[in-house]
């Protein structure tokens, strides 16, 4: 599917590299852990509907109404089976790229658009769980978190390396951006965005 040729490259693009493909290795493990735990968790709900989970705090903090919901099984089946398949091939992704592997550019384009379809779909039970549900499961938002970084570090990767084939005026526009660490502030920013809408809309209520 891709190249083992190792390309050449600068000490800033190979030190870029270890924190783009870290980043995604470690929150792929996460995203995996978060998944195989709600997995698990989904289990002993359908062996008692009555459990208490280790992921259910209180009213607001609780997975196992969550997963009680129609929205924790969009496709007919949890969606955290979804995270069990799609988070190996993350982790995969992840080590060939500290390996040095050299992607071709249609493989990470599929990737980029794949990585952009999970993010949005784990949005969208984001604001599911908070404006529908109005109660958070707390693994859900650790999916969220990592999801979020996976795709911002494979998008910074696909932008500086031009994968999407920009004009050069678009390219050194881009190419600004990306040094001036604009696309990061913008990641943090929309992470304390989406954590700013969870304490306004539960307040006190996350603690109780």
């Amino acid at each position: 599917m891709f190249s083992n040729i190792f390309h050449k490259k600068t000490a800033d693009e190979r030190r870029s590299d270890r924190w783009i493909f870290g980043t995604m290795l470690v929150f792929g493990l996460i995203g995996l852990a978060s998944a195989f735990v709600l997995t698990i968790e989904k289990f002993h709900l359908l062996e008692d509907p009555n459990a208490i989970l280790s992921c259910s705090f209180n009213l607001v903090l609780n997975c196992s109404t969550v997963m009680q919901t129609w929205q924790s099984s969009v496709f007919g089946f949890p969606n955290m089976l979804i995270g069990l398949m799609a988070y190996p091939v993350v982790i995969a992704v992840a080590v060939a790229g500290l390996s040095g592997v050299r992607f071709p550019n249609k493989f990470l384009i599929v990737a980029n658009i794949c990585y952009a379809l999970g993010a949005l779909f784990s949005y969208w039970l984001f604001f599911q769980s908070v404006y529908a549900i109005q109660v958070l499961c707390p693994w859900c938002l650790v999916v969220t978190f990592s999801t979020t970084l996976i795709f911002a570090t494979l998008t910074h990767y696909n932008l500086r390396e031009n994968v999407f084939n920009l004009g050069a005026t678009q390219r050194k526009r881009l190419q600004e951006i990306l040094y001036s660490d604009y696309d990061k502030l913008a990641v943090a920013i929309w992470i304390v965005i989406l954590v700013s809408l969870v304490f306004l809309k539960f307040g006190d209520a996350l603690f109780a």
